[in-house]
């Protein structure tokens, strides 16, 4: 998945290890569930992707996500 090796490319550190066949697949629906919220708060992933390369952590594009998704389930 190709949002996927972007998310990782911006990682702020590289693990020693590689990951696990089990973390990977985690990590794929982890990322697939923050580009189908962003999607649906209309957010693109490329999007996303350039708020990390700007410095915005996971964190804070979670937290970006939930609260376009409260304003957008205000609005409705």
């Amino acid at each position: 998945m190709i949002t996927e090796l972007r998310l990782s490319s911006t990682a702020r550190h590289q693990p020693t290890e590689s990951l696990t066949l089990a973390q990977k697949e985690a990590l794929q629906r982890a990322v697939a569930k923050v580009v189908a919220l962003g999607a649906q708060v209309g957010v693109s992933a490329d999007q996303m992707i350039l708020l990390l390369q700007s410095g915005l952590t996971v964190g804070e594009l979670l937290n970006y996500l939930a609260a376009r998704e409260q304003v957008a389930g205000l609005r409705s």
